[in-house]
């Protein structure tokens, strides 16, 4: 396992996860205008990666599913897109461990670790998580 030295007072921060994905990922965002499926996919993947990292909200009392099942005639509120910059430098991190663990080469086109990762990219953009 890989140990980071700690930070010293003249040292410049270190880099961002979400960095390494914008600067890899963000010229696939330029094939939106090309093709509208793949503006689908990446949008269902975002919504994917805040499903996972807004997952604990659901299962607290008084979230919008608990309240739903409290009160089944009222339609829930529509979950928000939001993602906190730590929690998806975490997930980018550990999806990272597991695509170096399978060996994982970016191809040419779109897979599955292509999609979500440009779909981080683009949720980096949207919400502005490289910003300080």
């Amino acid at each position: 396992m890989d140990f980071l030295p700690p930070p010293q007072d003249d040292a410049p921060p270190m880099a961002s996860p979400l960095a390494g994905v914008v600067a890899a990922f963000m010229p696939r965002l330029a094939e939106f205008a090309f093709d509208p499926g793949l503006v689908a996919a990446i949008d269902q993947h975002a919504a994917a990666v805040c499903d996972t990292l807004n997952a604990d909200l659901f299962a607290t009392p008084g979230s919008s599913e608990a309240a739903a099942l409290a009160m089944p005639d009222i339609p829930p509120l529509p979950a928000q897109r939001t993602v906190a910059r730590e929690d998806l430098s975490d997930y980018v991190l550990g999806f990272n461990d597991v695509l170096a663990e399978q060996g994982w080469q970016e191809p040419v086109g779109y897979d599955f670790a292509t999609l979500r990762l440009t779909a981080i990219c683009w949720l980096v953009r949207e919400k502005d998580l490289l910003a300080f």
